[in-house]
């Protein structure tokens, strides 16, 4: 006599799916400064120039460091490069359809416009965000390791003067930053992206961040 079989259960849609959540920053290691002498030039945080919007406030959403062009960016952690280069936004937690977009800088011909980023997996739920380069020396698939060179300081893209800017996420972030709406008019980019958090909570404490820059590398 056969045995009977239980149905499978089908999800009761009144009870919310558990989502994982990242880990706390404080928890994290491993990391090292991604410009080891830069300035700290803008914080994290409330600013007049930040693009995103948080509170209904102007929001910086990652840090500035500058030195001075041309001087070496490191990786901040051990991590897996998963962008390098001006096509990148597909790994930086836009939170709705990147089409209209990517047609628009197809389009009018803008992707020269962008600037030169590197996004890496840092292998703990994190991922680490490098903008402003004026050369990247790894590609997408590279394994990289704490303090290993990725390429110069630089200005591409939308930047007074050669800087870095470091933005840090988790793709398991719930949270979201608000895009200025003005971008988001005018460049056709999503509302709203994974809420960034403050790299200073990762980065080793530096007693003095006036320190001069090393020097720059030569080559192209």
């Amino acid at each position: 006599m056969p045995v009977p079989v239980e149905p499978l259960a089908r999800p009761d849609p009144r009870i919310e799916p558990i989502v994982p959540a990242p880990d706390a920053p404080e928890t994290l290691t491993g990391y090292v400064w991604p410009l080891p002498k830069g300035r700290l030039t803008l914080p994290f945080g409330p600013s007049p120039w930040g693009s995103r919007i948080v509170d209904g406030e102007r929001f910086h959403d990652g840090i500035d460091l500058a030195t001075a062009c041309g001087d070496r960016i490191v990786a901040a952690h051990d991590g897996v490069v998963l962008a390098a280069g001006r096509r990148f936004d597909g790994f930086m937690g836009w939170k709705g359809d990147l089409a209209p977009y990517v047609e628009r800088l197809d389009t009018k011909g803008l992707w020269g416009s962008l600037p030169i980023v590197a996004v890496i997996d840092d292998g703990n739920g994190y991922r680490s965000i490098y903008a402003h380069f004026r050369r990247v020396v790894v590609e997408p698939g590279d394994r990289v390791v704490a303090g290993q060179l990725l390429g110069d300081e630089g200005a591409t893209g939308r930047a007074s003067g050669c800087h870095l800017h470091y933005g840090l996420f988790s793709p398991l972030e719930a949270r979201a930053f608000a895009i200025d709406p003005g971008v988001v008019e005018r460049m056709l980019v999503p509302t709203h992206q994974v809420a960034r958090i403050d790299p200073l909570r990762v980065l080793p404490w530096r007693p003095d961040p006036r320190a001069s820059p090393s020097p720059p590398r030569s080559g192209p």
